[in-house]
């Protein structure tokens, strides 16, 4: 239960990030998006995926809530069967990465979002991964 509730909080406050930044909020908006050589970014990142990338992320905090068993609510079938599988899946893809800007094996490394990729984002995606499927295995 108390692992659950603990990606719970992390998943409201990521989500609250992006939150804050969908409503124009500004703090560490420079290392969260990939840039080659430390260039300011020149492309922005639609509003709209901030507000869909915050409420994904609340989304997934509320499913480890009703995981921990402190609210419930019954869910469909398939997002019990597979949803608990599938975010850790996508935050250890997301720590391994694609090879250029983001992950464990990115090639472009020197940037500010390369440095905080590698000193928070990773090992955070990585955490909620592990964790996830730790939770999985104990509910087994």
């Amino acid at each position: 239960m108390m692992l659950s509730i603990i990606l719970f909080l992390i998943f409201m406050m990521l989500g609250g990030f992006h939150l804050y930044w969908f409503f124009g909020g500004t703090w560490g908006v420079e290392k969260v998006i990939p840039t080659k050589n430390n260039e300011t970014n020149t492309h922005s990142i639609p509003k709209f995926a901030t507000l869909l990338v915050a409420l994904i992320l609340i989304s997934f905090g509320f499913i480890y809530l009703i995981k921990s068993g402190l609210i419930t609510i019954q869910l469909p079938n398939w997002l019990a069967t597979y949803g608990y599988w599938l975010i850790p899946i996508i935050f250890i893809l997301r720590a391994i990465g694609e090879f250029n800007y983001v992950g464990f094996f990115k090639k472009v490394k020197n940037t500010e979002f390369a440095k905080a990729d590698s000193k928070l984002f990773v090992p955070l995606c990585l955490f909620i991964g592990v964790i996830g499927i730790i939770i999985q295995l104990l509910d087994k």
